[in-house]
């Protein structure tokens, strides 16, 4: 399935911060969209911080991640902070221990 290899390339890339957890993993990546008709992919994610100086390069990141699966798609990538990111949105419960 798409969305499965979408998660998986995501699961490539590492907040700066945190760069021993995946950005999936940390729960900053709220919805994935795709759309077949016109070949976009829409990735809706937050950072852990909003006032994170690495922002852009962890967009970067995101859309190459995205495109090394899918080179012919077109990927958006946009980020909110609603909700604000929060150590209870991590996927892994023993990650999630160590932010408690």
């Amino acid at each position: 399935m798409m969305k499965d290899k979408i998660v998986e390339a995501l699961k490539q890339v590492y907040d700066p911060e945190f760069p021993v957890v995946d950005i999936y993993t940390l729960g900053m990546i709220y919805n994935i969209d795709i759309d077949e008709k016109n070949k976009k992919i829409y990735v809706l994610m937050t950072l852990t911080s909003p006032m994170c100086p690495m922002w852009d390069m962890i967009i970067e990141m995101v859309k190459n991640a995205i495109l090394e699966q899918f080179p012919e798609w077109q990927v958006e990538v946009e980020l909110t902070f609603d909700p604000m990111w929060n150590p209870s949105m991590i996927k892994d419960e023993d990650i999630k221990k160590m932010f408690m």
